[in-house]
């Protein structure tokens, strides 16, 4: 809170490139009446991370950092940085993963691609489409998404700015199953691919090149992706061969 001194003069804080970042991002007023959040720490936090009330339910910390300030205010003028990971939760509790659900048949197919992006970076697991027919036989589409819990909200945003939505559905998922996984490079005449292993109750049971890497270096080379793929799958086959965790 307070004012600040800048090139345009004496501002309200927080300044008018702030309070346009942290639309929809809950926030409060206190501590000192400084400028305690700048355009840059903004844009920094929109655009790298989620909104968290506290540390996330099953944050584990494996490092913390601190940056100290130069005003001498009435409260620490220090930010702490935590790093670490948020331990899955077990497959029984079930209440860990959401299914949110749409049905749209005015909107142009074109805003689809853009619409995934902004999903998979909103916290979204998995997004897809499923054609529909809808009241008076309109063909539409159903987007669906898989999220955690704590990107909910924040998927929930991006549908209701970014599509013609007006209202979703909140599905609770009883249970996922996954298998273990594993990623591993392989060398090929085009370059290294990334390739996913993946293991039930310890015994391999799957494996794909990694589609981007592919991509890439198919582009780079002038080949066909199939081409890639094809190399990239019998360099993990080679290298799969060799490996005593697959081999059981």
């Amino acid at each position: 809170s307070g004012f600040v001194q800048c090139a345009h003069g004496l501002m309200p804080v927080p300044a008018p490139a702030v309070a346009e970042l942290l639309l929809e991002w809950p926030n409060y007023h206190a501590g000192a009446e400084k400028e305690l959040t700048t355009p840059t720490g903004a844009a920094f936090l929109r655009s790298q991370a989620s909104f968290s009330e506290s540390l996330p339910e099953g944050f584990r910390a494996d490092g913390v950092s601190y940056g100290a300030g130069t005003w001498d205010l009435a409260i620490p003028n220090v930010l702490r940085l935590y790093i670490g990971e948020v331990a899955e939760k077990e497959a029984e509790q079930g209440s860990d993963f959401l299914v949110l659900e749409t049905n749209i048949d005015d909107m142009s197919p074109q805003i689809y691609g853009y619409l995934y992006e902004r999903l998979f970076a909103a916290g979204a697991l998995d997004v897809w489409t499923t054609p529909i027919v809808m009241k008076k036989t309109r063909p539409a589409q159903m987007l669906s998404l898989l999220c955690r819990t704590r990107s909910k909200d924040a998927c929930a945003s991006v549908i209701l700015r970014e599509t013609t939505s007006i209202g979703l559905r909140v599905l609770e998922v009883a249970e996922r199953i996954e298998a273990e996984r594993e990623t591993v490079r392989v060398a090929t005449p085009y370059g290294e691919v990334a390739c996913k292993l993946a293991f039930w109750h310890g015994v391999f049971v799957n494996s794909k090149p990694e589609y981007e890497d592919c991509c890439l270096l198919a582009r780079r080379a002038g080949v066909p992706l199939k081409q890639v793929e094809e190399a990239a799958r019998q360099a993990l086959a080679a290298s799969c061969a060799t490996s005593r965790r697959i081999k059981k």
